[in-house]
């Protein structure tokens, strides 16, 4: 960790092996017994990876999409990956031996993909404008379709609960679907192209990216909490699991780190050789992870110079080789 006049300097992480741009990525929760977690990212090159959450060391790559790989996600105990592409597929993998176990084929491409929490079901959103629900045990046709959305859809993502679906598309909505019946329950209409959106781990704040500006959206109502500009384009955003602080990345290759009380930019850090396609902050918070059209995931720390994962905090180097020093000069006047 290096340090400039006393003020130490955010060093992200770069985790290269791909390709084409970094479309987007997902983390598995914490594992409680040994505090690992896991992350998978999407990319055009038809190729998502498996890494350590914590370091981004690569664990795999799963292989068997023809085409870019546009949606991915990862049950919390990491033990199912599932990837959307652009040969009309959605796959569901064993995360442990990388092995396909289902390829459910679709009409157009596939967009998202988001396991219920217990894994036993997958949401897809595809470019047909249709969302869909698979029973993963038995997969071989949708259990639930839902439609009304006027154009492709960009993300889908379950309720907390299990019991909506919410859904943005480029037809600048955000809707919340009821997964018994498949009926429309609430929409939220936008002015901008909506870049994607972030259910909040306690489930009840949906944070979406649109146009200069990222909107903080009441779960059960879709009605607006707050809405923060931002000096860019943005595409995508993330808000911290104690909602004290969200970050969020776009067109301009930065990454802001935002206040969320005060709705005011604390720090940005460019890194990126090219625009923000996805941002999310990792299960303990620690960390938030960045791809790009530059074709790298980057991991950026949440609190600048904590010793985690890779990062040495340089106090903590100093301090030792202070010791170390002092050991030595007392064994010398011994």
């Amino acid at each position: 960790m290096s340090s400039t006049g006393g003020v130490l300097r955010q060093t992200p992480l770069t985790c290269s092996g791909h390709t084409r741009p970094v479309v987007y990525l997902a983390f598995s929760d914490v594992n409680v017994e040994d505090g690992t977690y896991f992350s998978i990212a999407a990319c055009k090159d038809g190729k998502p990876m498996l890494r350590q959450g914590d370091t981004g060391d690569w664990i795999g790559t799963f292989e068997g999409h023809k085409g870019a790989v546009w949606g991915v996600d990862i049950t919390g105990d990491a033990t199912k990956a599932a990837t959307g592409g652009a040969d009309f597929s959605a796959k569901v993998w064993d995360a442990k031996t990388g092995e396909e176990e289902l390829s459910l084929q679709h009409k157009h491409i596939v967009k998202s993909v988001h396991f219920s929490s217990d894994g036993a079901a997958l949401a897809t959103g595809s470019n047909d404008k249709v969302l869909r629900i698979y029973d993963l045990e038995q997969p071989s046709e949708p259990i639930v379709k839902f439609e009304g959305h006027t154009s492709g859809i960009k993300q889908v993502s379950y309720s907390k609960d299990n019991q909506k679906l919410l859904s943005c598309s480029d037809d600048k909505t955000v809707r919340m679907w009821d997964i018994s019946t498949g009926d429309l329950v609430l929409k939220k209409d936008f002015t901008e192209s909506l870049g994607g959106m972030e259910v909040h781990k306690d489930g009840d704040v949906i944070t979406v990216a649109a146009g200069r500006k990222v909107h903080f959206l009441n779960a059960a109502t879709l009605e607006t909490i707050k809405e923060v500009s931002i000096p860019c384009p943005v595409y995508s955003a993330s808000l911290h699991k104690n909602k004290k602080i969200f970050v969020c990345g776009g067109e301009d290759l930065k990454l802001y780190k935002f206040d969320y009380e005060a709705a005011t930019e604390k720090e940005n850090f460019k890194g990126h050789f090219g625009p923000v396609h996805c941002v999310r902050f990792s299960p303990d918070g620690e960390l938030y992870a960045s791809g790009s059209e530059d074709g790298t995931l980057r991991l950026w720390q949440t609190e600048v110079g904590k010793t985690y994962g890779l990062w040495k905090c340089i106090d903590t180097v100093n301090s030792t080789a202070t010791e170390t020093l002092q050991r030595k000069t007392e064994a010398l006047a011994i």
